[in-house]
């Protein structure tokens, strides 16, 4: 198999860097270098977000009236901190955004202990050894009987706390990122690491080729635990955030296709916006699927709940079992990048 393209390529990376919410200096500093590469400065924002500016060239550009687009991804995921130490060196959990505790037993995690190092383990049950112990098959999963079995020398919370390891410490889920030959790319953390390298190399075209409007890259960071957008987007008019479609029964959302989401738990996006997401998908001759999600909020909820008037429309790669080992396909990542190139060109 010959080497991945550069936007899977990074994207890649981006997925092996650990960055649960409150925890994302790595994978912020990932995406700061390679927007480097393109010759784009990035700056941080005071709660850590990462944002970047690509002037229009039309000379209005950043005055009253052109339109200033805000184009944005969360880079922080699921995760977990300790909340227990226990006395035979056990470690409960507490979670870091939502998810089903199933979607965790037998994950591989690394435990990052404030002192600095880092140190793997599994996330089992309390019930595990099915040759001794029944009940497993019945057990509801809950924060009281999944816990860390660290891959050290312990026996004991004194052992486990010599090593620097303490309650508040971050626990990253591995990723397990793989990047079939029939181009499924699957992965924790899907969502929305596939949002930030579709930005990413949107912004890598546009600084080719530039755009009369002037076109705002934003990475959150808290998205996750559902305040990333709170601080809203500097001067922006309008706002497309970059989130993963769920593909699931029912849903129209396809793992090789963009959606466009048109409504989730917060109610419905602006509909000029999306109906304009449509016309580029039109005019690049890409499928767009139009989805509506129950259970979803993204960082276009956050911004309007903290009360930023600016029109706002979700669109993303379809992602199947969101929330878990999740999947999509490059071919989608394409149909994103193509349907807001054609959007960020629109007369």
């Amino acid at each position: 198999m010959s080497a991945p393209e550069p936007m899977v390529e990074f994207l890649l990376r981006l997925l092996n860097t650990p960055s649960p919410t409150g925890l994302t200096e790595g994978a912020v500093a990932l995406i700061e270098a390679e927007l480097s590469t393109l010759g784009v400065q990035a700056r941080r924002t005071r709660k850590g977000a990462l944002h970047w500016i690509l002037p229009g060239t039309d000379p209005r550009a950043g005055h009253i009236g052109p339109k200033v687009l805000a184009l944005s991804a969360h880079t922080d995921t699921l995760g977990a901190m300790i909340r227990a130490v226990l006395p035979d060196g056990r470690l409960r959990l507490t979670q870091l955004g939502g998810y089903d505790w199933t979607t965790i037993e037998g994950a591989y995690v690394t435990v990052h202990a404030q002192a600095g190092r880092s140190f793997t383990g599994t996330v089992v049950n309390d019930f595990q050894s099915g040759h001794i112990r029944q009940g497993g098959s019945e057990l509801r999963r809950s924060g009281e009987n999944l816990y860390v079995r660290l891959d050290e020398l312990v026996g004991s919370g004194h052992d486990v706390r010599a090593l620097g390891i303490e309650v508040g410490d971050f626990v990253s889920f591995e990723p397990r990122a793989v990047l079939t030959p029939s181009g499924y790319l699957k992965s924790r953390h899907l969502d929305n690491k596939a949002g930030v390298a579709i930005l990413v190399e949107l912004t890598r075209r546009l600084v080719a080729q530039p755009v009369a409007i002037t076109v705002c890259g934003w990475i959150t960071v808290h998205e996750e635990v559902g305040h990333g957008a709170a601080p809203g987007f500097g001067d922006a008019s309008e706002l497309i955030v970059l989130d993963m479609a769920v593909v699931a029964g029912g849903q129209t959302s396809d793992e090789r296709q963009a959606t466009l989401c048109v409504k989730d738990s917060s109610g419905p996006y602006d509909h000029a916006l999306s109906n304009r997401l449509r016309a580029a998908a039109h005019r690049a001759g890409v499928p767009l699927n139009i989805d509506t999600y129950p259970r979803y909020s993204s960082d276009a909820s956050a911004a309007w709940s903290a009360g930023h008037d600016l029109p706002a429309a979700l669109i993303g790669p379809g992602v199947d079992a969101s929330h878990a080992y999740e999947r999509t396909h490059v071919d989608a990542l394409h149909a994103c990048v193509s349907i807001l190139t054609s959007y960020c060109r629109e007369p």
